[in-house]
């Protein structure tokens, strides 16, 4: 029985886990065709991948569960 209990609250937990991907906030659009890489948490990282190489920074399209919402909650 503790078995089964503990495989069911690891499937749980996996399943929230995955909901909150840590999905960076910044992607890096390389010029001439040469790929996107969208692992940047910083616009600085970002803008010192695309340094030297050519390319602009941009918010990832998929969005960012890291980054601040503007909203106000309620009270």
């Amino acid at each position: 029985m503790r078995m089964w209990i503990v495989l069911v609250a690891f499937a749980l937990l996996s399943a929230i886990g995955s909901d909150f991907a840590d999905a960076a906030a910044w992607c890096a659009f390389y010029t001439d065709n040469a790929g996107t890489n969208c692992g940047f948490y910083t616009l600085e990282q970002c803008r010192a991948a695309t340094s030297g190489v050519g390319g602009y920074c941009a918010p990832n399209p998929e969005g960012s569960p890291t980054q601040p919402s503007n909203r106000r909650r309620a009270r």
